[in-house]
């Protein structure tokens, strides 16, 4: 294992968060692969295996006992956690704009993209504290400034609002963790061609991915508290 440092993507066996995973082992780092379902992070890994030292890792937002099994895993075989990158989130059918939206399925989106990112950022974060430098990167979304919101007809309430209360879980934890070693930010992609949008969006996922693994990758003076993608800080 030497010095690689050591990293945790959800959701990392397709789009964005595979190329995370990617570029993080690109990096040097000995990356666990989060993944909902055990096969489909295999399969990825088995592509990724000649990049770096990979290991596939059950984790699913919505069910807290794969969360304490894999920090107990963690704790077993590195006893730390450089990097958590919490990228793993849905969009659902139902969402839409704030007049129309479907509430049942405003409350899914949220429950897995904010609820489910916060139980996995205290379940690890433990193991953070073991770190030199801890690093942690929330994916979120420009849909999620409110700044941005008034200006754009974005509709997708549930996604946005869970995009938003992420960005309040960076800020205030951020603001927690001053004190300490460990950074929090906020990497956004932008319009991302992934199966979250049926493949719709403008930009490749090695570009969607490069904010979060820059931000990941933050020497011991980066910033903390931000939110940004690739070009710009965006405003909250």
């Amino acid at each position: 294992m030497g010095n690689k440092k050591i990293a945790l993507v959800s959701g990392g066996n397709k789009g964005i968060g595979l190329a995370i995973v990617r570029g993080l082992l690109r990096a040097g780092c000995r990356v666990y692969l989060g993944a909902r379902e055990v096969a489909k992070g295999q399969q990825a890994a088995a592509e990724l295996a000649a990049e770096g030292d990979v290991q596939v890792i059950e984790l699913d937002l919505n069910s807290p006992e794969t969360l304490t099994a894999a920090a107990a895993h963690l704790q077993r075989e590195v006893g730390h956690l450089d990097i958590l990158v919490n990228n793993a989130g849905i969009n659902v059918p139902g969402d839409g704009h704030a007049s129309l939206a479907d509430v049942r399925s405003v409350a899914q989106v949220m429950q897995t993209n904010f609820v489910g990112t916060l139980a996995v950022a205290q379940t690890f974060l433990p193991l953070l504290r073991q770190a030199a430098a801890g690093r942690i990167v929330n994916v979120s979304s420009p849909l999620g400034s409110l700044t941005l919101s008034r200006q754009n007809d974005w509709g997708l309430l549930g996604y946005s609002a869970s995009k938003a209360a992420l960005n309040m879980l960076t800020v205030q934890l951020a603001y927690e963790l001053r004190d300490t070693t460990i950074a929090v930010n906020s990497a956004n992609p932008g319009y991302t061609a992934t199966d979250l949008n049926g493949f719709a969006g403008t930009d490749t996922p090695d570009q969607g991915a490069a904010e979060a693994i820059r931000l990941a990758l933050l020497p011991p003076d980066g910033p903390t508290g931000t939110s940004s993608s690739a070009t710009a800080v965006l405003p909250w």
